[in-house]
């Protein structure tokens, strides 16, 4: 008796044993999982009045820091997209720990990114959105090295990080989603992301240059 299978029958064996594997690691995900809220569970029900009471301060404390590093952003500019000039950069960048500089002229391609920037300082209250006419800022532009636009400047702790020139990295079109945009910046950490943000670092297209200082200091200072 002939019992070799045939392949159409191997590929269903084939087929039937990945489908036992991908069911296998599903149950020991959702095992770990389970054993992992019994375990929070078990925790929080040893608990006695004073551990709660002791959990509840730590938390009202975090809300509180939080509701005022909040504020304090407010008051810097945080949460809204603006315009700031030459003069008014360098203090800005001082006085934030992220900054997104959108150097511009008056071109479809820097209106685009003004749309998204828009979207995006609303939602990142953390980071600082502004926006710098280049053709108004010749010292900044010559210190930064801008030269082609529209590019983003993305500031931390008062030194550029790193740039997002045109569109290259958005896909190459003006037609990009915000979400797009969103990613990039993450890759930078000039925005805390909540998506899938790469744990890698991006790298820098430019050297770093180093801003903390004052408007009159010379260009050709950098790190």
């Amino acid at each position: 008796m002939n019992t070799s299978l045939g392949k159409q029958d191997r590929h269903r064996f084939l087929g039937f044993g990945r489908l036992q594997i991908l069911e296998q690691q599903l149950l020991t995900v959702a095992k770990a999982v389970e054993d992992k809220i019994d375990e929070e569970i078990t925790a929080l029900d040893h608990l006695d009045l004073d551990d709660l009471e002791a959990l509840r301060e730590r938390r009202m404390q975090q809300m509180k820091k939080m509701a005022e590093k909040r504020n304090c952003w407010i008051s810097l500019g945080h949460g809204e997209y603006s315009e700031i000039s030459e003069k008014d950069f360098f203090a800005a960048v001082k006085a934030s720990d992220r900054v997104v500089c959108h150097f511009y002229r008056e071109n479809w391609p820097c209106k685009v990114l003004d749309k998204h920037l828009s979207i995006l300082a609303k939602q990142h209250i953390e980071t600082r959105f502004i926006k710098v006419h280049a053709e108004k800022s010749p010292f900044l532009t010559e210190k930064l090295r801008i030269i082609l636009l529209p590019t983003l400047a993305l500031v931390k702790n008062a030194k550029v990080e790193d740039y997002v020139v045109g569109f290259d990295e958005l896909g190459g079109t003006d037609d990009f989603s915000t979400e797009v945009l969103e990613e990039r910046l993450a890759k930078s950490r000039v925005i805390v992301f909540d998506g899938e943000a790469p744990s890698y670092p991006a790298k820098s297209s430019k050297t770093k240059r180093n801003v903390r200082q004052s408007e009159t200091a010379d260009s050709s200072d950098s790190e």
